[in-house]
């Protein structure tokens, strides 16, 4: 995978209600749907205990590339 962490694709099967509740949360936190379901299953893990080791933070925004050059 480019540029970050290796991410584990595993398709999920959830109810249609529980999976509306976790859209309109992504939502009312500016996350994609797969973002807050990581956060929540992460929040879960440490509410019962579990430590993960630091991520990696993923790049975001535009690669780095030549400054564009300036018109006269």
């Amino acid at each position: 995978m480019k540029g970050g962490a290796d991410r584990k694709v595993y398709p999920l099967r959830v109810d249609t209600a529980l999976w509306s509740a976790v859209e309109r949360c992504a939502a009312a936190e500016l996350r994609s749907v797969n973002a807050q379901v990581e956060c929540l299953i992460r929040e879960a893990l440490r509410a019962r205990g579990v430590k993960l080791k630091a991520s990696v933070p993923r790049k975001r925004g535009r690669p780095p590339g030549k400054a564009p050059k300036e018109q006269k």
